[in-house]
């Protein structure tokens, strides 16, 4: 599996077919202050882009019709979030171009680091772009949000602090680390984790400038490796090598580096039956700077 390698200095918005990034996503903290009367938590969370994920090839039509492939075992198309974010934007816009699209599906499902949300916001961004359909990173966010909490994050496409639901956002630059993620062959259920009479919900809450210094926590971990020992077997694994934890509620872990060379020799040591990567934290995502590209 390759990370995100792409030349923007040949790209034209009049190619037949291009490929767009839907990078993945680290939570490099997370942290549940309180459970409101409504049944949501308020929570403190930093979200990280990584340079690697899935990849969508865009085909613009000149009919209305939206195809997509190929077809995912036990998810109808019409459910796929990038099927369902072009529709959305189709109808909100009144547009009357349609397109074929192709996901090239690298990022597991249920892995908490954002593969359907991506994708989502990657189909919104592209397609903006090549529809000429004019929204505003504020107007294409409020969609996405409609498809997913998660959505805005990646169409805001910059490293942000994320505060009460997730609705409050603050643009940061945390230091772009290099990872290993592994994620083990479990489903993890965010319902269960977040009625677990033993989460944590009273974390003071901290402004974002005394949080970046201290040791970033995740308040759901101790939740899930109680319910799910093979979390816990890859944990302990890489906090052999590096300081380690969970992202959001799982199931993915992530160990952070200092440098390249690092992660990518303890990755070799780590079990092959995992679903597992190495790749670098990014402040600004690689789908922000190729359609930067694609604008100049």
């Amino acid at each position: 599996m390759q990370n995100y390698q792409f030349s923007t200095a040949h790209l034209s918005l009049q190619e037949e077919k291009l490929r767009f990034p839907c990078p993945a996503k680290l939570n490099l903290f997370l942290y549940i202050n309180n459970k409101r009367s409504d049944g949501y938590h308020e929570l403190q969370t930093l979200f990280q882009f990584l340079d690697f994920g899935d990849w969508l090839e865009i085909e613009v039509r000149q009919d209305d019709e939206i195809c997509l492939t190929p077809e995912i075992p036990n998810l109808a198309t019409e459910d796929n979030l990038v099927y369902r974010a072009a529709k959305l934007l189709q109808q909100k816009t009144a547009c009357k171009l349609g397109a074929n699209l192709h996901l090239d599906k690298i990022l597991p499902m249920g892995a908490g680091i954002g593969g359907g949300s991506s994708n989502a916001a990657t189909t919104l961004l592209a397609l903006n772009q090549l529809w000429n359909t004019q929204l505003s990173i504020e107007q294409l966010a409020k969609l996405g949000l409609t498809l997913g909490a998660d959505v805005p994050i990646f169409i805001h496409g910059h490293a942000a602090f994320a505060e009460g639901v997730g609705e409050k956002i603050t643009y940061c630059d945390p230091p772009e680390k290099w990872y290993i993620v592994l994620k083990p062959d479990v489903a993890i259920s965010t319902a269960i984790i977040f009625s677990d009479p033993n989460l944590t919900r009273n974390t003071p809450k901290k402004p974002l400038a005394q949080l970046l210094t201290q040791k970033y926590e995740n308040d759901c971990e101790k939740v899930v490796l109680n319910h799910y020992p093979e979390v816990e077997e890859i944990l302990h694994r890489l906090l052999q090598y590096a300081p380690s934890r969970l992202t959001g509620t799982g199931a993915c872990v992530f160990a952070e580096f200092n440098d390249e060379e690092s992660a990518k020799k303890a990755f070799q040591t780590m079990p092959k039956q995992y679903f597992g990567f190495v790749a670098q934290g990014l402040n600004i995502s690689p789908l922000h700077k190729m359609l930067m590209q694609l604008n100049k």
